[in-house]
């Protein structure tokens, strides 16, 4: 397994995913990472968006995430991650509609949070998470069509 990392991917409820593979590339809090064989070892957050996993040089498995942590070793990588869905399974129209959702909650409470209190200020934060999920959800449909 010289050539090859464990990964895997777990959620509140279960493992996901638990195989080695050649390559995955992760959704850093800095910018996106990819972990080979070897890796240096670092711990992260992770953002929004899609884990890519390789195999001979293709993008076997695309996995959205709505945020978490990674922890990377020489051998294994392992992302401990809020929610995860593979993108194929995701929903357009559900998406699509998330994403106005969120875009108007996030406008409706921007306005409030800078006159506002401290649960002003938490209900943006909120407002301001759901939309980066919903972005990014919606920026992983997109990227899986041009795929």
């Amino acid at each position: 397994m010289a050539d090859k990392v464990k990964f895997e991917l777990v959620s509140p409820e279960k493992i996901l995913l638990s195989e080695a593979v050649e390559m995955v590339v992760i959704p850093g809090a800095e910018g996106n990472f990819g972990v080979l064989p070897g890796h240096a070892p670092l711990i992260s957050s992770v953002r929004p968006g899609t884990i890519e996993v390789y195999e001979g040089n293709n993008i076997a498995e695309r996995i959205f995430i709505a945020g978490g942590f990674a922890e990377v070793t020489p051998e294994r990588c392992t992302v401990l991650a809020d929610e995860a869905v593979t993108v194929s399974s995701l929903d357009r129209g559900k998406v699509e509609l998330e994403l106005a959702e969120a875009t108007t909650r996030y406008g409706e409470t921007l306005a409030v949070a800078e006159r506002g209190n401290d649960a002003d200020k938490l209900r943006f934060k909120a407002a301001e998470r759901q939309l980066a999920v919903a972005t990014a959800k919606h920026q992983a449909i997109e990227a899986s069509v041009r795929h």
